[in-house]
């Protein structure tokens, strides 16, 4: 397996702080994004090799195992055993690759072959499982109103999967088996995928409700009549009472989000009236009025 220089790939060095870490990730991140770059195999690449590079940069103990045993990392607790069980120390390499260990630099990655079935030196039968893979997946709000099928690339494969309508900014899902590979025969590791679900609507979402405010005017307001609001499926006929004031909020049922894994149901949608007052109102309107509020005396 060739070595992957996650440092490299964020463009950073081995001293990087989480945060420079996180700045470097969300920078490229926009770069080489597929949406940036469509139709470019290259970026796509480059776009899963930060998320990769991520992934294992941003978790604290995943990045001291793969400074202390470089593209060896996921075997690390595995080399750990086998070193205690030949009476060597445990808990890892002191100092990475430089540190006081039983065998010598051309050597280490031959060990692990022998130890995880890649040929040369003993034969070691025990089934390791394979690691877990993480990925974020990026979806408008639109998305994920309707269950729909995505294909996604996840270490070189094509996985499609079935997004349920309803799915949560930050929810994650499992996919049991679609992780890396295990070692001697070991089962897979498993999948997990992170939803980022940008909200790029008028609608603020809680859950399965969402809430927008709608303007009304002031005659409207006082007489009432329909108005026409938008909602996610389209725009729809809404009654107004006469003498509605502002701030007042009316239920529209059903008409708000879906509810996660349960096709066909979904929550309310939340209307805040605001009254908008008129303007440059002529020398006429402005005498009516006053003879208005002068009925109201």
């Amino acid at each position: 397996m060739d070595y992957i220089d996650y440092y490299k790939i964020l463009e950073l060095d081995k001293s990087a702080s989480e945060a420079d870490i996180k700045k470097a990730y969300r920078r490229l991140a926009r770069k080489f994004h597929p949406d940036v770059n469509p139709n470019d195999e290259s970026a796509k690449k480059k776009f899963q090799q930060i998320n990769e590079a991520n992934e294992v940069l941003s978790d604290p103990a995943n990045r001291k195992k793969y400074d202390q045993y470089g593209k060896d990392w996921k075997h690390a607790e595995q080399f750990d055993k086998q070193k205690a069980q030949r009476g060597g120390p445990q808990g890892g390499f002191q100092g990475g690759f430089q540190g006081n260990n039983d065998f010598g630099d051309s050597d280490f990655s031959d060990f692990f072959a022998s130890m995880f079935g890649g040929g040369g030196g003993r034969s070691n039968k025990t089934k390791y499982r394979g690691q877990d893979s993480n990925a974020q997946l990026q979806l408008d709000i639109k998305d994920v109103y309707t269950t729909k099928q995505q294909t996604l690339t996840i270490n070189g494969k094509s996985i499609r999967i079935t997004i349920p309508a309803g799915v949560e900014n930050g929810q994650v899902i499992k996919l049991a088996g679609y992780g890396s590979a295990g070692a001697n025969g070991g089962p897979n590791g498993d999948l997990f995928i992170t939803f980022v679900v940008n909200n790029t609507t008028k609608f603020k979402r809680e859950g399965t409700q969402l809430y927008t405010t709608v303007e009304l005017d002031l005659y409207t307001a006082l007489l009432g009549g329909d108005i026409t609001i938008d909602t996610m499926t389209g725009q729809v006929k809404l009654p107004v009472k006469s003498e509605t004031q502002g701030g007042t909020q009316v239920k529209l049922k059903g008409k708000g989000f879906p509810i996660y894994k349960k096709e066909g149901e979904f929550g309310d949608l939340f209307v805040t009236y605001k009254i908008t007052l008129p303007t440059n109102l002529s020398e006429k309107e402005k005498e009516l009025f006053k003879e208005l509020a002068s009925f109201r005396k």
